[in-house]
């Protein structure tokens, strides 16, 4: 009568005789899934959709994945699929779940129907998946809210890596940033006034004025950027500072001049960050840690010319931080990527994103589909979050619980635009599996 039916593979219910042969993986989901189908196509009935649901997104995506490519080898052809995140929570853990899961797929073009499931009211699923889905398509185009690059992104012969499992893109250590360590945050205060030590209780760092102490809470940010201003105290001991390059150097001339100790402090606390072509013709650099910005398929970019990547190849002091003006910023992190990996550039990844959205939940997608996809894959080493000088303004002016907090409910409750993207970055680092720093409930 031609009805449709949805064949759906739960990561938490898999029957006990796949359980034994393939075991609680995203391959025994779909081995699952395409015993039914393999019946249905015996009976010549194709009115079916498919969908391969975990509460986990790093299982989703890769039994997503593995389904097309086994349909593909096996039938020559795809059934549409029908994407979720199953039981993925409440509040900002629901919403960053969902997005990173439903998101990484829509990026690759995977998708045909979304469900956002929430452990709240039905109807406060539907404003999350309208909030997703709007990223891929307005007026039939993609949207250009947070990048106008006209650049052509050069296609992969070959991926060199596998997108079916997660294995973390090999890179070397400078300092605290990438090798076996975890990823770091980094905090962007530059869009702030004035910066008092106050103010660091937003990144997790809280100042008792009596005791001269400072407690260090478990979501407390690796770094801050300030832009050009120097700080006018003294910092917690596990916090260090990026400044740009002209600011850097002001603080290693005033530092000096109260004498070695003071010059060694700084340096110790201090870093520069440079766009690609400043470093390399840069007078002074850190002879322990430099921050290279590297703008990916942006306007001024010279398609596959990676020249720039050569000259930074394997510094032992060089971090990266990758961006895009691109229209479609993770495609074109992700490929240059690749281009790190094809040319054995191990240098540690910073991953940039910045946010033109305007409503608290439109960045929390943002920021987890743009960045959580890339940490799904094995990319980065750190994340630093920011908004575009428009959104920043409009989510500072009148701050309230609805502009710097997601929709639901929220454990951390976030009071300034620095403390809700900060907790964003720590909670997406937790979806991916990548940086564990609180108790995880799977509803």
């Amino acid at each position: 009568y031609g009805t449709a039916m949805r064949i759906g593979t739960n990561h938490g219910s898999l029957s006990d005789r796949i359980m034994s042969r393939y075991g609680d993986t995203p391959m025994g989901m779909v081995e699952s899934a395409m015993e039914f189908l393999r019946i249905a196509r015996a009976e010549s009935y194709h009115n079916i959709v498919l969908s391969m649901k975990s509460s986990n997104p790093q299982v989703m995506v890769q039994a997503y994945r593995l389904l097309i490519k086994t349909m593909e080898e096996e039938f020559n052809e795809c059934y549409p699929l029908h994407l979720g995140v199953t039981e993925a929570g409440d509040g900002e853990d629901g919403r960053i779940k969902s997005a990173i899961g439903i998101g990484t797929l829509l990026e690759d073009g995977i998708g045909d129907t979304i469900r956002v499931s929430l452990t709240e009211d039905p109807e406060l699923e539907v404003p999350v998946c309208k909030d997703i889905v709007k990223h891929y398509s307005v007026n039939g185009q993609r949207s250009t809210v947070n990048g106008t690059s006209s650049a052509v992104i050069p296609p992969i012969d070959k991926l060199p890596y596998s997108p079916f499992e997660y294995k973390r893109r090999e890179s070397f250590a400078v300092d605290n940033i990438g090798g076996a360590q975890v990823p770091v945050v980094i905090a962007d205060l530059s869009k702030m006034d004035t910066i008092d030590p106050v103010d660091l209780q937003q990144i997790g760092y809280h100042y008792d004025e009596p005791t001269d102490k400072w407690t260090i809470a478990d979501i407390a940010a690796d770094y801050i950027f300030t832009g050009n201003t120097l700080l006018r105290f003294a910092l917690p001991g596990t916090l260090k500072v990026i400044v740009y390059p002209g600011a850097w150097e002001q603080g290693l001339a005033t530092s000096a001049g109260f004498g070695e100790e003071a010059l060694v402090s700084f340096k110790e606390k201090y870093y520069p960050i440079y766009d690609d072509a400043g470093y390399v013709t840069a007078p002074a650099k850190s002879q322990h840690l430099n921050f290279v910005m590297v703008d990916c398929f942006g306007d001024n970019t010279t398609v596959n010319d990676f020249t720039h990547l050569d000259a930074l190849a394997n510094d032992p002091t060089v971090v990266l931080c990758l961006s895009s003006q691109h229209p479609q910023p993770m495609i074109a992190v992700r490929r240059m990527c690749v281009e790190l990996m094809n040319r054995s550039i191990k240098n540690p990844v910073v991953l940039i994103v910045d946010s033109a959205w305007q409503t608290a939940d439109e960045h929390l997608i943002h920021y987890a589909t743009e960045a959580g996809a890339l940490l799904l894959d094995g990319i980065g080493d750190g994340v630093c979050f920011g908004m575009t000088a428009a959104s920043y303004k409009q989510s500072s002016v009148n701050t309230g619980p609805s502009k710097v907090n997601a929709s639901g409910r929220n454990y951390i409750k976030s009071t300034s635009v620095e403390a809700f993207i900060n907790n964003t970055a720590f909670s997406i680092l937790q979806a991916t599996r990548t940086r564990i720093s609180k108790t995880e409930y799977i509803s």
